[in-house]
């Protein structure tokens, strides 16, 4: 265990820190870890502070991928393994199983997977790929790896088939040919079916591409190819020629078989379905359209729309089966995506919520020549999976055990809790199993495939998600799986809004109003919080029980009042008095008519929403306890809130925004603070703020609102940043705000901070923002939003204040990124506004980005810890109140809870993001917490029971417990200060050109670290209390805005974030877990004998097919079919051995994987010796044959004849 001694390390530090300051600690370049100040008394009586932490415990791996596969275009399914694969737009493939059984992989080109076929029962993958690339996938390994690759130069491939236990793939192209690989070395056979050869020499026009491939169940030599116009062609591969052709007038979609190999069914562009009998291939012998009105003179059915893929399956005891998706009439055109089943008579159309990518039927066979026997439809939908149960006759569905419904509303925000209290899963189950729905199949779900073990991670975890509608989802994500466990809806609290309020509440929230912005729970005390987007704050309290029982609701004015800081404190001279008095007064703004009023009036302390007055019947769960909303303000509406903390001990919730910080008594219900963030500093303000010139007209502060809906929170390649409003800012734009900052006192920095980014970014921020600048740039031509919760940029100092901002290099690219995306485009470019109002309006506003309560020391002078609320803002400045508490339980419910500024502040660079506190020791000290106890419970003894409070006090010795230490992490840098003395051990200026998006303090292997995630895709762990770097890899690029508002630390080396709309990736930053990860990954191949084909019986052998044995190999390979030409295709050997080896490392599977490889090796390279040997002896016998010829040229002549 490596022992720090304070001293020693910031003596040598201080030493090797290029140009490390102290005394202010603005630290040096980016990444520098120095003393700011010394430790004092802190330091003295204790010189050691043990840290077991290392480098040696870190490493990043992606551990799991749960949810549905975005952009979803392919299907298969291995009816022995019995695991299905997905493939999607972005080039990755899922591959399921039993639940526990998911695994994801990607394709590295990123092509669009066109089509998935599995070797059946052999533990492989073949994908196809829109960038005309075949892969083979080995799935025998934990994480599946490509073992081949095989890409077309000259062709694009449009359609693969592999026959059921054979070893040559048919490949079609958009040209018409037919193509043939070999599965095992992944090289194409010389053998080629060209589309000239396929159709009638007489016909004219080329036939289009290949849309359908397979060999006829009764006779493995024949191929029938389904081209694009309507041709089929039945193709005799030994004798290299077409035994029957057919043709139709509409487009075929896809070609389905009959088991015997006699029919098949083909489905049209025109909504019809053909049968077709081989005896007779000049027309098929019936044609329907399923879903086509017959026309009253007997004339063919109207067509329909295409019916994209069908299939016909037999059964042995009734009709057979004809599953198709498309073919409605186009007259219904509200009609949903619709896939149709006829059995016999019967036809039932199953509609679906979301258009159909692909299906299959599951049969209880194999072998495409015995009767199929289907038992199940799996329908892949562009954002959902379902099995549809054949087996009963109303068709029920299976219920999905797979988390695939995370996007069931989109996804707004995320938390992530490990090793958290064990009883909580339980608890959260039972309550959430009363809501399930009912009307399932009673079958099991029939992938069943892989194997699933719990593996050695055995703490529970909760993964809690907020939706765009309201609803706030709770998962079991214990063991890297994830099951849902209860589900509550936060937008039950409020009247739905009638038809003729749309009209108004549009000026307020385009779309979901009741979006979850922010949550907060304790899970000790089991107290949940809620922020949503209409700025309201709903704290919930769990219970067993049902009630019914009215919802106490509180509204808070919380606004930036102009007139609070009209005049200016009497010791500070402006350095621009003439500013205020050449602006209008706020009274002749006031009277505007551009102010935001519903039906000419103006709003005011109004909530944007209606709480239910009546009472409410609240099932067991999470119960509402109290509303606090924000109300409008003279004509503006309430911003939204940016920051969120509660206690269940001192039964406070606290929230901030970018006007100021309200602080509610949820026992009480009563609104203990409300206060705008300068009014918090009192005297203590360090900066010198001026007067602010009036509001400009209320036309601005209707643009000004950060109020949306989901439109701006998730449209494509757009998503907002989560709370890094102060990083996330415009330029300044006016020559008069540049006027002003020259104005200012030359000591202070530029006041619109500029946000330098990694150059992946650019293409994807400037489309967020429309705009963006070069540095060597003084203004931009287009006028832009400004949001409120766009704080002061004007980073102004005290005296004797280091400098927040660097200059910064004009290699860099500065992008100016507003909060508000999307909002009102249209009209940003038209509006004009008064650059020296905007510009004091930014240095006046000042957000609170993070809150926290801890039992702490409010002032340099307090001997023993007290109740504190700890307040971040958006400037850097960390401001603690302190809760003066009721003391006894009898009298909380009574006396009035104080909150009052301690005076104390603190200073960060950049906008703070979290808090946490050290005791003496180094340990992390939780904040109290009240264990829970069922306010409604039957039993009247817990009802009246006293509360029971958990306070977390610090070593309970004297001489150890008279300090601790509080973490402060803003976007730029991280800070430790010993309190009380409130000097500042240590600064790690973590980035100086980007800035954080998330920081967590967490525990690790019985320490604490600080967890960071930065704009520009670095990780970083910082050990406590010395923030020594630990870990730093640019790992995850910020490609879209939705990760960076998802993404969050956990304990035990956990994180997550959303990878694409409908995902949750996760991953982990812990050597441990890295280390184990393979014996928690499911296993998708499981050795299965294959079922045995029936036995067909002397007469149908004898008369039912070919009796002619088909031996592909003599006929495809090298030996009679030549080689194929080297420019048409290009082999890649994959890397998919070498992980194999590294998966099975250790033990005898591990050697012979290491020896097959070896031996594939050794063969490649023989083949190429081979090869050059062959080339050689072609040269050699052509130089021989050339010296003969010479030789006899010259023969009979004499030397004077030469």
């Amino acid at each position: 265990m490596k022992k720090f001694n304070f001293r020693k390390v910031l003596d040598g530090l201080t030493a090797s820190s290029p140009g490390g300051s102290s005394g202010g600690g603005s630290g040096a370049g980016g990444g520098s870890v120095h003393p700011a100040g010394t430790a004092g008394a802190a330091g003295t009586p204790r010189d050691e502070i043990q840290e077991t932490l290392t480098s040696d415990y870190f490493q990043i791996c992606k551990t799991v991928r749960h949810g549905f596969p975005y952009l979803p275009t392919a299907l298969a399914f291995d009816p022995v393994q019995k695991i299905l694969a997905i493939g999607t737009r972005t080039g990755a493939i899922r591959i399921l199983g039993r639940p526990g059984v998911d695994c994801y992989c990607q394709h590295e080109s990123g092509a669009a997977v066109l089509q998935l076929q599995f070797l059946i029962n052999e533990g492989a993958l073949v994908s196809a790929c829109a960038d005309d690339a075949l892969h083979l996938w080995n799935l025998r390994q934990k994480r599946p790896a490509i073992l081949h690759s095989l890409k077309f130069n000259r062709e694009r491939i449009t359609y693969c088939h592999l026959p059921f236990q054979s070893k040559w793939l048919y490949v079609g192209t958009e040209r018409g040919n037919t193509h043939i690989v070999n599965i095992e070395s992944f090289i194409l056979s010389g053998y080629v079916i060209m589309w000239n050869k396929a159709i009638e020499l007489s016909t004219k026009t080329h036939p289009g591409p290949v849309v359908h491939l397979s060999d006829s169940p009764r006779d493995e030599g024949k191929l029938l190819i389904g081209y694009e116009n309507g041709t089929i062609v039945f193709w005799d591969l030994r004798s290299k020629r077409a035994d029957l052709r057919a043709y139709y007038d509409e487009a075929i979609h896809s070609v389905a078989w009959h088991h015997e190999g006699k029919q098949f069914m083909c489905s049209h562009s025109d909504g019809s379905l053909t049968l077709w009998n081989l005896k007779s291939p000049n027309r098929p012998f019936q044609t329907t359209i399923p879903h086509g009105k017959m026309q009253r003179d007997g004339k063919k059915p109207e067509s329909c729309k295409p019916i994209l893929k069908v299939e016909y399956k037999t059964c042995k005891n009734s009709e057979p089966f004809v599953i198709f998706s498309g073919g409605l009439s186009y007259d219904k055109a509200c009609r949903r995506p619709s896939l149709t089943i006829m059995h016999g008579k019967a036809i039932t159309v199953l509609e679906m919520d979301h258009p159909i990518v692909d299906f299959l039927t599951l049969c209880e066979t194999p072998y495409p020549n015995e009767f199929q026997e289907p038992y199940a439809v799996v329908v892949l939908l562009e954002k959902d999976l379902i099995v549809v149960d054949l087996t009963q006759s109303n068709f029920p569905i299976f219920e999905n055990p797979y988390p695939i419904d995370i996007h069931e509303s989109p996804v707004t925000c995320t938390e992530y809790f490990a090793d958290c209290p064990p009883d909580l899963i339980p608890v959260l189950y039972s309550v959430g199993a009363k809501h399930k729905k009912q009307g399932y199949s009673n079958k099991e779900w029939p992938i069943s495939g892989g194997a699933w073990n719990l593996g050695a991670q055995t703490y529970p975890e909760i993964i809690i998600t907020g939706h765009a509608d309201g609803s706030v989802k709770f998962w079991d994500a214990s063991a890297i799986t994830l099951q849902m466990l209860y589900k509550f809806k936060t937008s039950k609290v409020f009247e739905k809004q009638k038809q003729g309020e749309g009209k108004a509440t549009a000026e307020i929230v385009e779309e979901d109003p009741f979006a979850v912005q922010m949550m907060y729970w304790c899970p000790e005390s089991r107290i949940f919080c809620v922020a949503g987007v209409s700025a309201y704050v709903v704290v919930y309290r769990f219970s067993k029980h049902e009630v019914n029982t009215e919802i106490a609701s509180l509204e808070v004015r919380l606004q930036y009042e102009v007139e609070d800081i009209i005049t200016p404190e009497p010791e500070i001279i402006p350095p621009f008095p003439d500013a205020s008095s050449q602006l209008p007064s706020l009274k002749s703004l006031s009277g505007s008519t551009n102010t935001v009023a519903c039906e000419g009036t103006m709003k005011d302390s109004i909530p944007c929403l209606s709480v239910k007055t009546r009472p409410v019947r609240m099932p067991p769960g999470y119960q509402a306890d109290l509303v606090i909303q924000l109300v409008w303000v003279d004509g503006e509406p309430p911003q939204q809130i940016t920051s969120l903390a509660i206690n269940s001990a001192y039964g406070l919730v606290a929230f901030g925004n970018c006007n100021g910080l309200a602080v509610v008594d949820f026992m009480q219900k009563t609104v203990l603070l409300s206060m705008g963030t300068l009014d918090l500093y009192g005297s203590s303000d360090p900066y010198q703020r001026q007067p602010r010139s009036p509001r400009k007209s209320k036309q601005f502060a209707a643009d000004n609102f950060c109020m949306r809906g989901l439109s701006n929170f998730y449209p494509d390649l757009t998503k907002r940043i989560r709370t890094s409003y102060q990083s996330l800012t415009e330029l300044s734009d006016s020559p008069v705000s540049l006027e002003l900052e020259r104005c200012k006192s030359p000591t202070s920095v530029k006041g619109s901070r500029k946000l330098s980014l990694p150059t992946d970014l650019k293409t994807d921020l400037d489309h967020v923002n429309g705009h963006c600048t070069s540095p060597t740039s003084q203004s931009c031509s287009s006028g832009k939003r400004l949001s409120s919760a766009d704080v002061s940029k004007a980073n102004r100092r005290g005296p004797g204040r280091p400098p927040f901002r660097k200059a910064q290099s004009a290699a860099c690219m500065e992008i100016s990124l507003p909060v508000t995306t999307e909002e009102n485009r249209e009209n940003s470019f038209s509006r004009s506004r008064s650059s020296s109002v905007s510009s004091i309006d930014r240095d006046s506003k000042e957000a609170i980005t993070a809150l926290y309560f801890m039992e702490s020391f409010a002032r340099k002078n307090d001997s023993a810890v007290s109740p504190c609320l700890w307040v971040g803002t958006g400037l850097g400045m960390v401001l603690i109140l302190s809760l003066n508490l009721p003391a006894g339980d009898d009298l909380r419910q009574s006396e009035p809870v104080m909150v009052s500024p301690s005076g104390t502040v603190l200073t960060l660079k950049g906008a703070v993001l979290t808090f946490a506190c050290l005791d003496c020791t180094g340990t992390l000290t939780h904040p109290p917490y009240e264990v829970w106890r069922d306010l409604h419970s039957a039993d009247d003894g817990e009802k009246t029971r006293k509360r029971k409070l958990v306070m977390h006090s610090p070593s309970s010795s004297q001489d150890m417990g008279d300090h601790q230490f509080a973490v402060i992490c803003s976007e730029k840098q991280a800070k430790v200060f010993s309190l009380p003395s409130q000097t500042c051990l240590y600064v790690h200026n973590i980035t100086e050109t980007s800035f954080l998006l998330r920081a967590d303090v967490v525990t690790l292997c019985n320490s604490v670290c600080l967890a960071c995630f930065c704009a520009n895709g670095h990780i970083m762990t910082l050990s406590l209390p010395s923030l020594r770097p630990l870990l730093d890899i640019n790992y995850l690029p910020v490609t879209d805005m939705r990760i960076a508002r998802t993404f969050c630390f956990t304990n035990e080396g956990q994180a997550l974030y959303l990878s694409s709309p409908t995902e949750i990736q996760r991953l982990t930053y812990s050597q441990e877990m890295c280390d184990n990860l393979q014996d928690m990954l499911g296993d998708l191949f499981t050795p299965v004998e294959t079922p045995e084909a029936q036995n067909r019986g002397f007469l149908k052998g004898l008369f039912g097919g070919s009796g002619q044995a088909f031996d592909r190999e003599e006929l495809f390979g090298e030996a009679t079919a030549g080689k194929a030409s080297r420019s048409l295709a290009q082999h890649i050997p994959g890397s998919g051995g070498i992980e194999g080896v590294r998966g099975a490392a250790g033990g005898v599977i591990g050697d012979l994987t290491r020896a097959r490889i070896a031996l594939d090796e050794r063969g490649q390279k023989l083949g190429e010796l081979d090869e050059r040997t062959a080339s050689m002896m072609a040269s050699a016998e052509a130089f021989s044959k050339h010296a003969h010829e010479v030789m006899l040229k010259y023969k009979d002549k004499k030397w004077y004849q030469f």
